[in-house]
């Protein structure tokens, strides 16, 4: 698996609005994800999860992760549909500096597909990295 987006799409100047809202995408999986973590821990820890002291520190935290991935979300969401769509800027230099490649992808071109993990993945899949 490669860790960067193939050179033939090109980067340069795009729409600030559609990037953003590519950004509101990206925080929005990034939320979704956060969140699924939530009911797996206390499936996983079982009834003693609750009884240590930092377990509701624990909980408390991934719900803050998720609601503030959805804030940044809506506030950009909000601002940018005050952006001109000629608006541009250039997105090269960002998008290399973006590690995971389907997010580069999904950055640089708004091509996704789904969440980053989808609940009908079977368990035990994975990919390599």
């Amino acid at each position: 698996m490669t860790n960067t987006v193939e050179p033939t799409v090109a980067f340069a100047e795009q729409s600030l609005p559609e990037v953003l809202m590519r950004l509101v995408s990206e925080l929005h999986d990034v939320a979704y994800l956060v969140e699924r973590i939530e009911p797996h821990l206390l499936e996983l820890g079982g009834d003693q999860f609750l009884e240590h002291p930092d377990s509701i520190k624990i909980l408390q935290g991934i719900d803050l992760a998720v609601q503030k991935a959805r804030g940044l979300a809506e506030f950009i969401d909000t601002i940018t549909a005050t952006i001109p769509d000629a608006w541009t800027v250039d997105v090269s230099t960002a998008l290399s500096l973006v590690k995971l490649a389907e997010m580069q992808r999904s950055l640089a071109t708004g091509i996704r597909h789904g969440h980053s993990q989808p609940l009908s993945k079977a368990a035990g899949d994975f990919d390599f990295f």
